[in-house]
């Protein structure tokens, strides 16, 4: 077993969180939070990394399209430098285009509007930290699987 990692998809509404399994395998839902502020934001992650024993976290980067960094990285960074002054180990993993793939995935699984809201940024917060782990075991997954996202909807 590894230690478990969050991963944080910060938006300027909502933050979503994802959570490894316990071997570090998988990415699986975690949460939303709503975004208040560093203190309170902060807080509520705290509660979630006490809940599986972790102060590891992946935040999403958000890339311009040519690699460069922006005004919503930045935001990202300080949120980062936040964390890491409340004893968080951060690392950060590409997000260009992650929040559009997720809400295409959800409109061709016929996901009403509504419950895309609801999902979309912690499935962004999955989709960053399976990434994320993929990558650090050197292997890329195809999206050949036609699974539905929400097999109810």
């Amino acid at each position: 077993m590894m230690d478990r990692i969050l991963a944080l998809d910060y938006g300027d509404a909502r933050i979503g969180v994802a959570v490894t399994d316990p071997l570090g395998i998988t990415a699986q839902p975690a949460g939303m939070i709503r975004h208040v502020g560093y203190g309170p934001d902060i807080r509520s992650l705290e509660q979630i990394a006490d809940t599986y024993q972790t102060r590891r976290v992946v935040m999403g980067l958000p890339l311009n399209m040519d690699g460069t960094e922006g005004f919503q990285a930045q935001k990202v960074r300080d949120f980062a430098q936040q964390l890491e002054v409340h004893g968080f180990e951060v690392d950060f993993q590409d997000e260009r285009m992650t929040s559009r793939l997720v809400e295409s995935l959800m409109i061709a699984d016929h996901v009403r509007r509504d419950d895309r809201k609801k999902h979309v940024d912690t499935l962004s917060a999955v989709t960053i930290l399976q990434s994320y782990l993929d990558s650090r075991r050197g292997r890329f997954v195809t999206s050949g699987d036609k699974q539905p996202l929400f097999p109810d909807s």
